[in-house]
């Protein structure tokens, strides 16, 4: 029974004691080395992850950047989706090394220490049950030494008895003395024999134990250790590949999450949003008026051609900026002036439009608080122990005032969005612009086609309009006689420029007559002297020029030759 019992026990192996406790130390070193694998594993995946968490948070847009503008656009609120997507699949690495830590790191720690433990216990038995029996081997070969020398010392005196017995000289005494020694001899004999073979049965018994029973259950249980070692071992393996299985779902989102935005980019949206952005809100120039040279030359100074045309004029009011616009590039880094006359119109009225809702929406919050507190001041009226309504007086009175100034906000930026939608082209303006020049062209016989020029473009009531554009390139072959006084007939401007900001250079000219320009915002000409050109003339038939950084201004542009730069920085663009 006990060998069907050993069948596949490592007993057969008893004779290998100190290679079974080499071969288990062994398997823990292994366990040892396989935790230190997932530890590096796991440690992989959280700098893996940290990088990729750095990465998108490296390329996500910053606040008050371009790059927030931006985000109007398709594909670059798609690469915002794939950036936060990124993000949620670093998180999924995280939870990788979660779970490997968990589920196999520190369980496997934890494990090692019981199976050191145990191992330890095994072995610590083994050797006892071993010097147990060896130390009985040792009785036993004491107890047959022993029985041995025994029985030689009864031989010796058994012969002794029978030599003393046989000698005639010997007294009977001696005799009996050497017949009682021997008796003894052989009791002593008897008794060690008796001793010998107790104990020679008691450890043949003990060593059946040991060999049979002891030792194979120790080695059994090392047998079943090892096992469940091996089996942990398999159960950790599984668990390593699973811990990356149960987040493949989630980080298929995440794939899934951004070939959905990478889907969505749509280039017809994004090339309208690029013109809604940057739709200046200019009017293309009218068509260039045939000058018939087959006409009379001769022009003569009369108060329709110059003088009146500065009449006409109305004088801007305040101090607007709309003169410059066109060809300002704004150097600061700021939002620009607080009308945002910096800007082309379109853009210009929805700042503006902007800025009202968000005043609106200022207004509202700040009414909502004001009914919150009265009725909290008609409860404290009612109720007096639930507090005191002249508390609440001070923040009333607060708000009150918060109200006035956004409603004096609204007003102002009211004006200016009525402003720039007064001034922003509309198709009757267009109509208006083709029935002027049909005009102009059609009053030849009275007025040659340079006087006509001379004129600022009006509108049917005679009052100034700024709509109209000025020509891309002009230059002027024949020119009037200069006004002889032109002080008196010349406009008036702007009390003062921008000088924060420095128009670029879009072309040169040079001057065909001299002009004093003793009125403010123009500039006095020298015949024959050459300019820069900043802006171009807008139709009221003046045109800004530089002399130099600190010498700009206005002059009339029939009394110069104009060079413009057709791929000039500051050219108008139509958008």
């Amino acid at each position: 029974m006990v060998e069907e019992r050993m069948g596949d026990c490592w007993s057969y192996t008893k004779d290998q004691f100190d290679n079974l406790e080499k071969h288990t130390q062994w398997g823990i070193e292994f366990v040892e080395k396989y935790t230190k694998f997932v530890k590096e594993r796991s440690e992989i995946e959280i700098n893996y992850a940290k990088q990729i968490r750095n990465l998108s948070k490296k390329y996500q847009p910053k606040k008050n950047s371009r790059e927030e503008e931006e985000s109007k656009y398709t594909f670059c609120r798609s690469f915002l989706l794939t950036l936060n997507e990124l993000n949620d699949y670093a998180g999924q690495h995280e939870v990788i090394a979660e779970n490997l830590t968990s589920q196999i790191i520190t369980d496997l720690t934890r494990y090692l220490q019981e199976l050191k433990t145990e191992r330890k216990s095994h072995f610590h038995d083994g050797r006892k049950a071993q010097q147990h029996i060896e130390s009985s081997w040792k009785q036993l070969e004491s107890c047959k030494r022993r029985f041995e020398r025994d029985c030689k010392e009864a031989d010796r005196a058994q012969q002794y008895f029978e030599k003393m017995d046989a000698d005639i000289n010997v007294t009977k005494a001696d005799v009996e003395k050497a017949r009682q020694q021997a008796q003894m001899r052989h009791q002593m004999a008897a008794d060690s024999k008796g001793d010998y073979s107790s104990y020679l049965q008691k450890f043949n018994q003990e060593q059946n134990d040991h060999y049979y029973t002891i030792i194979p259950n120790i080695f059994q249980k090392l047998q079943d250790m090892e096992e469940k070692r091996i089996e942990r071992i398999g159960v950790c393996m599984k668990t390593f590949a699973d811990v990356d299985r149960q987040v493949l779902p989630i980080v298929g989102k995440c794939l899934d999450g951004m070939t959905k935005a990478a889907e969505s980019i749509e280039p017809k949206t994004d090339s309208k949003q690029v013109v809604e952005s940057y739709k200046s809100g200019f009017e293309p120039p009218g068509d260039v008026e045939f000058e018939d040279y087959g006409q009379a030359m001769k022009r003569t100074v009369s108060e329709t051609s110059l003088s009146n045309s500065r009449e006409v004029k109305e004088k801007p009011t305040g101090k607007s900026k709309g003169k410059l616009w066109p060809f300002i590039k704004n150097k600061n880094k700021g939002s620009g002036p607080e009308d945002f006359s910096h800007l082309p119109p379109e853009q210009r009225r929805k700042k503006l439009q902007g800025k009202l809702d968000e005043l609106n929406k200022d207004i509202q919050k700040e009414m909502d608080q004001r009914d919150a507190l009265t009725k909290m001041k008609d409860v404290y009226v009612k109720n007096p122990q639930m507090g005191d309504p002249a508390s609440v007086d001070p923040r009333l009175s607060e708000i009150a005032q918060n109200i006035e100034k956004l409603q004096y906000e609204v007003q102002k930026f009211e004006g200016w969005l009525a402003e720039v939608e007064e001034k922003m082209p509309s198709k009757s303006d267009t109509h208006r612009r083709s029935g002027i020049y049909e005009t102009q062209n059609n009053t030849t016989v009275s007025n040659n086609c340079a006087q006509d020029r001379e004129r600022p473009p009006s509108s049917p009531d005679g009052s100034y309009t700024e709509e109209q554009n000025s020509e891309t390139q002009v230059k002027a072959t024949t020119m009037p006689v200069p006004n002889p006084n032109p002080t008196s007939t010349t406009p008036d401007f702007d009390d003062e420029f921008d000088d924060e900001e420095t128009l670029p250079t879009i072309g040169t000219c040079k001057a065909l007559y001299p002009f004093e320009g003793h009125n403010e915002g123009t500039i006095a000409l020298a015949e024959g002297e050459l300019l820069y050109i900043i802006e171009e003339d807008k139709g009221d038939g003046w045109t800004r020029v530089r002399r130099n950084e600190d010498e700009e201004g206005y002059v009339p542009t029939s009394y110069i030759e104009v060079f413009l730069e057709t791929n000039a920085k500051g050219a108008m663009t139509y958008i």
